[in-house]
């Protein structure tokens, strides 16, 4: 007969790290009580019962002064605060993973978020975690999730947060996930199964089709224990459950080439040893099984495996490394360019000693029992987390365009490379790709696969949706006289296409400006900020007639805030005429200067006194607010002439103009 153990068999991480600290106590020689079974195995609380440690489990039988260490699988929050009140010192030997799961729950109820838990309700780890929230729902399968969920559209729709035993199966979770994916509107799903478990669970059942009958050692009231088994059991035909070596039957492996062993998370070693020493003695094993089993169940106790993700205590932070307590018997260190992601980031700036973080394994030395670590790597881990995430929630992502190549673009999201192709870059056929280099664009990932690590975005995806959303909300927000600030997209002979917001509006030459112009470039260029206001607009034929010319801006209303009849101002002459000169008082507004008003004598032709082009003072003597007109005069600011000596005829009225050239 051949005897295969499994590697993963024993005492998982959160178990050897809360025994560490019984064991801890105990050398200390601090009077120590357990709250409840520290862990789900019998002999390991009788074996602490024999060195004085307690397991109490109403807090009103706790003494005054002793020590009480939390079990691994957690307390309720109002158990905890009670605890506190306590005079009592308290050690949290609260598994990690299953702490995570607390402030889980307690940040989604504070956030407005129902929490859903998928587990055993009577599980001490399920009714600590519960207790962290005041409205949890528990569900046992997925059945029961499914039929909750249907039983009200309201429930479809309320924000939830889903989280799992940390002991849970793979199969019952995943069964839950395609279904809160499937009915939620609104959901955020925590993947909060221990991977620990989940690889004990996976090398159980690779072991178990290729054995004739699968030992599980545990205690029966350990859940992850008794899902080793039914796991098992879906495997190989024969499957004993036992709680130490006394309960074995040698008679019914007589005829088996292969058994194998495994055990649940809360097994003490000393037990695994005995069965295998048992099996050993009943199908005659040689010595060779029995020592190389001694390497065996050394591997099997190990807590740290390349690959994991566990959790720590900072205890010191060096000169090139961080040191982290792992609760092992390795000494677990991260060197710094493991830290983060961020090269410019120091380690002491985000971390100090007492500080629980979540690291990567990246190398175990048993030699020298150490573990390397990284921060950065779980970072990166996280990152795919986040764009696999988005991927299957369609929600866009924010990326930089780092390079062009053939066919798109490629992306840089929080580290991920994400591909573009150029038919969704947004750019027209034939466009220049690289415009976007350097630029910061929101996509939609469209295909990730992280085996080849090929992820694909889409910015058109994005854009036009934003740009479908911006057009409904201009038509029905859309108003005469509402003001918009647009982008000149086009121009045409007869005027400008203004972009406000998604929606082309059109500003005719004839509103761009209180001058004459010929062309609309002579006021705006394409690509030009505008300031615009909404004239009319027909919502079934989508057509918009925008004004960009304002009362503000006309220049008649801001001579007549500045000029008053009597003023003097300094004016610019533009044009000669056979009857006087048209001068310049303010941009777009111009007097006229009578020829009887340019001097103090008689003159027969105005270019004898003034030129254009030239700058002179003169009086305001008469504004006609009706025709817009103006009358200048410079004789007016001269020394008056004696009425006898001033010809008749210089006292010609301006309107003896000739009619179309004061029009003018």
């Amino acid at each position: 007969m051949k005897i295969k153990i499994a590697k993963t068999a024993g005492f998982c991480y959160g178990v050897n790290r809360a025994v560490g600290l019984v064991e801890q106590a105990i050398a200390d020689g601090k009077a120590t009580v357990t709250f409840g079974p520290i862990a789900h195995n019998r002999h390991l609380v009788r074996h602490f019962e024999e060195l004085g440690v307690k397991e109490i489990s109403a807090l009103e039988k706790i003494p005054d002064g002793c020590t009480v260490i939390i079990r691994s699988h957690g307390i309720p929050r109002a158990v905890y605060e009670a605890l506190e009140q306590k005079n009592v010192e308290i050690i949290d030997a609260t598994c990690p993973s299953v702490k995570r799961i607390h402030s889980l729950v307690a940040k989604a109820e504070e956030q407005g978020r129902q929490p859903v838990i998928i587990g055993t309700p009577t599980h001490p780890e399920i009714i600590a975690i519960a207790g962290w929230c005041k409205h949890p729902l528990v569900f046992s399968n997925a059945e029961e999730l499914k039929n909750w969920l249907i039983s009200s559209e309201n429930n479809k729709d309320l924000p939830i947060t889903m989280v799992s035993q940390t002991t849970s199966t793979q199969f019952l979770w995943d069964s839950c996930k395609k279904i809160v994916k499937k009915e939620c509107t609104n959901r955020e799903i925590f993947d909060t199964i221990c991977r620990a478990t989940e690889n004990r669970q996976t090398e159980a059942a690779e072991l178990a089709a290729t054995c004739d009958a699968m030992i599980v050692v545990g205690d029966r009231n350990s859940s992850n224990t008794g899902r080793l088994a039914h796991i098992c059991s879906e495997h190989c035909a024969r499957v004993d459950l036992i709680d130490c070596a006394d309960e074995l039957e040698p008679a019914v492996y007589q005829n088996c080439h292969t058994v194998g062993i495994t055990a649940g998370a809360s097994t003490p070693a000393w037990i695994i040893k005995e069965v295998n020493k048992t099996m050993s003695e009943i199908t005659n094993v040689d010595a060779v099984v029995e020592e190389s089993f001694e390497a065996m169940l050394e591997n099997s106790i190990k807590t740290l495996n390349t690959g994991d993700k566990v959790f720590g205590t900072v205890t010191a932070i060096g000169s090139t490394e961080v040191q982290v307590d792992l609760g092992t018997k390795h000494a677990g260190y991260i060197p710094y360019d493991e830290v983060s992601a961020d090269p410019t980031v120091k380690p002491e700036d985000i971390l100090k000693v007492g500080d629980e973080i979540e690291v990567f394994v990246v190398r175990v030395n048993d030699q020298e029992g150490t573990v390397q670590l990284s921060r950065k790597k779980l970072e990166g881990m996280k990152v795919w987390d986040d764009v696999e995430k988005a991927c299957e929630e369609k929600t866009p992502v924010e990326g930089i365009i780092t390079e062009e190549n053939k066919g798109g673009v490629v992306a840089n999201v929080k580290g991920v490379r994400v591909f573009i192709p150029a038919s969704q870059t947004g750019i027209a056929k034939g466009g220049d790709l690289s415009e976007l280099k350097g630029q910061t664009m929101k996509m939609k990932i469209t295909e990730f696969n992280r085996a080849r690590r090929r992820v694909v975005g889409s910015i058109r995806a994005v854009s036009g949706e934003a740009r479908k959303a911006a057009i409904e909300k201009v038509w029905s927000e859309i108003e005469v006289g509402k003001k918009y600030t647009g982008t000149v997209k086009s121009l045409t002979s007869y005027g400008a296409f203004v972009d406000i917001g998604g929606v082309d509006g059109m500003v005719h030459i004839s509103e761009l400006s209180w001058d004459r112009i010929k062309t609309p470039d002579e006021v705006v260029k394409v690509g030009d900020s505008i300031d615009v206001f909404v004239i009319k607009f027909d919502a079934e034929k989508k057509k918009i007639s925008l004004g960009y010319k304002t009362p503000e801006t006309n220049p008649w209303n801001q001579f007549c805030a500045k000029y008053s009849v009597g003023d003097i101002a300094n004016v610019k002459v533009v044009k000669l005429v056979d009857f006087g000169a048209f001068a310049e008082i303010i941009p777009g507004v111009d007097g006229l200067i009578h020829i009887s008003q340019v001097a103090d004598h008689r003159v027969e032709k105005v270019a004898d006194v003034l030129s254009e082009g030239q700058e002179v003072e003169a009086k305001i003597i008469d504004v006609d607010a009706d025709r817009k007109r103006i009358s200048l005069s410079i004789r007016a600011l001269l020394e008056p002439v004696a009425e006898e000596e001033a010809p008749a005829e210089e006292a010609a009225p301006v309107e003896e103009a000739p009619a179309e050239e004061a029009a003018e």
